[in-house]
């Protein structure tokens, strides 16, 4: 359980609203241990169909792809439609910072529930659904324009050229700081740290934008960073400048292996497994029973997950055949964009009612967002949508159905991807390593999500 849905059940006096775990290992329609195996098994028998059926790769970003329907070409590249997101990501973002300035230093504050749940966790659906959704109404993006404008200069060149060597490091630091400052900080639920942390990443997004230009968003900023992988599980694309239609598997090949790209999906994908593992009873009875520190074992245990994940993944990929010109450091870099769907099905796994649940409050409270019994939006007597809390049974299944969905998808685009990569000799064998990996990631990540 997040700090912030701990705070709201509490807010609540009599806590209906709960935690984003609903739908525990006794809600599965069969028993854990079998919902495990079978998960392994559609691993394992998936890497066997695409081992007979799938000999050559199918995917290039160069050919994949459909010319977008004319109408919805038209309306996306209309230049009014650009400026509709940016003005609603503007509006959004004045508004966070009114309730952040000016309201209540209380978890009903609508800040937190726009920051933890509308922000980081509606950013998966949202970049599903529509590609790069940070990108387009990014306010530091359009701040930077303005800024640019101003000055009579250009917003995407800056003073000195971005590093291909710093790659995507700096949003790969910048998401385990907000994953920290969510899971890991005690006081996540105040305002003025919260906003200090958000004061902090605007200045540094609008210093970096300055000096290296939009290169810079595409690389360093953590939430357009984040947006854009998960958007390339979208079936919109662009090439030459024309918007497309294409498979999501072929949109997921597209992502180059850009530096740092594996320590983003490291942290993505590592600090949901600690999300899960400290809720999990074992945990939590150990923190409670120990002299040692309870702030210092979460940090040590965020990081251990995070370099965790990266570590099995790296030794997936180091352990095979490489050609004359490659080295094996390459590789995992290179592999890293098939941990991109496990991490979209582990966040709506984890994510899924706690989202709904506390994103419907979050909207109750945005009407009020001084809480003096306002309701500016008309949406102060809406009820919080609690609907899956009654059906345990279905969130369960769509939970392993999500993570089983997020490897079996990753297992393809990692096929396609060595068979483009690796000598032929090891275009197979290689690749069992990795798929010793995922069945790791599969089995450990569906016992830790069903023991919190």
């Amino acid at each position: 359980m997040t700090a912030l849905t701990a705070a709201l059940a509490a807010d609540q006096a009599g806590g209906d609203l709960s935690a984003h775990g609903i739908g525990g290992q006794q809600d599965l329609p069969i028993s854990l241990g079998l919902a495990v195996a079978g998960a392994v098994a559609a691993l394992v028998v998936s890497f066997t169909v695409l081992a007979i059926a799938w000999r050559k790769p199918r995917y290039d970003a160069a050919t994949n792809g459909r010319p977008a329907p004319e109408l919805v070409a038209r309306v996306v590249d209309h230049p009014a439609f650009g400026i509709a997101l940016r003005v609603f990501g503007m509006v959004l973002f004045l508004y966070t910072a009114v309730v952040a300035v000016f309201g209540v230093d209380k978890v009903i504050n609508p800040f937190f529930g726009i920051i933890y749940v509308w922000l980081w966790v509606g950013i998966v659906p949202m970049s599903l659904l529509f590609g790069p959704f940070w990108k387009a109404i990014s306010p530091v993006r359009t701040i930077n324009l303005l800024f640019a404008r101003l000055a009579g200069s250009n917003p995407d060149e800056g003073l000195y050229a971005y590093s291909a060597r710093v790659g995507y490091w700096p949003a790969a630091f910048g998401l385990l700081a907000f994953v920290w400052l969510e899971l890991v900080y005690p006081y996540s639920t105040e305002l003025s740290p919260v906003r200090l942390w958000f004061a902090v990443y605007v200045a540094a997004m609008l210093v970096g934008g300055a000096l290296f230009g939009s290169t810079f968003y595409e690389r360093a900023d953590p939430f357009e960073v984040y947006s854009s992988l998960v958007g390339k599980a979208s079936i919109w694309a662009r090439r030459d400048g024309r918007l497309l239609v294409r498979s999501p598997l072929a949109n997921l090949a597209s992502i180059e292996p850009v530096a740092g790209l594996l320590g983003v999906a490291g942290v993505l994908f590592g600090s949901t497994g600690f999300d899960s593992f400290g809720e999990s009873p074992p945990y939590v009875k150990f923190l409670q029973g120990t002299d040692v520190s309870g702030y210092l074992l979460n940090n040590i245990t965020l990081v251990v997950f995070c370099l965790g994940a990266m570590g099995v993944f790296t030794l997936g990929c180091v352990l095979t055949g490489v050609g004359p010109d490659q080295q094996r450091r390459d590789l995992p870099n290179a592999f890293a964009h098939s941990i991109v769907p496990i991490v979209i099905g582990y966040v709506f796994a984890h994510y899924l009612s706690y989202f709904v649940e506390v994103g419907s409050r979050t909207l109750v409270l945005a009407s009020d967002p001084f809480s003096n019994g306002s309701d500016y939006l008309g949406t102060g007597d809406m009820r919080d949508v609690t609907w899956l809390a009654y059906h345990p049974t279905l969130l369960a299944s769509i939970k392993v159905g999500a993570v089983v969905l997020g490897h079996v998808v990753a297992a393809i685009v990692a096929h396609d991807r060595a068979l483009r990569l690796l000598p032929a000799r090891h275009q197979l064998t290689g690749q069992l390593p990795l798929l010793a990996a995922m069945v790791g990631f599969t089995s450990g990540g569906l016992f830790l999500l069903f023991s919190s």
